[in-house]
């Protein structure tokens, strides 16, 4: 379930800008726990003066690659699951759209059930809850995400 808003410099080629979202929505598959078809992101592009970054705050080393990944999700993963999704999301960006690791940025925020509404002015996850909604548990059995890598790199393999 959630939204995510992806801040690119304006010169990246729209087809890179696709491959930034792919790998972000694969990455919060395998570690997060979302659930196949749950992709909502918004991905925009920046003149220089609208996207300020430091490029070497916290010994970076940016440069017009930069990549602001902030996804708004519910609450309750662990911090070794987020750990892992900021691994994942970094390692994809890398070998899918060749982001260097050091121009990803990624800001989680978190949220509950009750601040989302998925269209008709309703609160669906209130009004009728999917299966696994109402635990905090996010994260996907060892062998879901071994299952889970190998039809991700399947795809991609089919893609190149």
């Amino acid at each position: 379930m959630p939204l995510v808003r992806i801040s690119v410099f304006h010169e990246m080629a729209a087809e890179r800008r696709l491959r930034i979202a792919a790998a972000v929505y694969d990455a919060m598959r395998l570690t997060l726990g979302i659930p196949e078809g749950d992709r909502f992101i918004v991905l925009s592009a920046h003149l220089q003066d609208e996207l300020i970054v430091d490029p070497n705050f916290m010994q970076m080393g940016r440069t017009s690659d930069f990549v602001l990944v902030h996804p708004t999700l519910r609450r309750g993963r662990s911090i070794e699951t987020k750990q892992s999704f900021y691994e994942e999301a970094a390692r994809l960006l890398e070998i899918s759209a060749n982001i260097a690791p050091d121009n990803i940025m990624v800001v989680l925020t978190e949220n509950e059930l009750a601040d989302w509404s998925f269209g008709r002015g309703e609160a669906q996850y209130l009004l009728n809850p999917p299966d696994g909604t109402q635990t905090t548990k996010a994260s996907r059995s060892d062998a879901k995400q071994s299952e889970l890598r190998k039809s991700i790199s399947a795809q991609k393999g089919d893609q190149s």
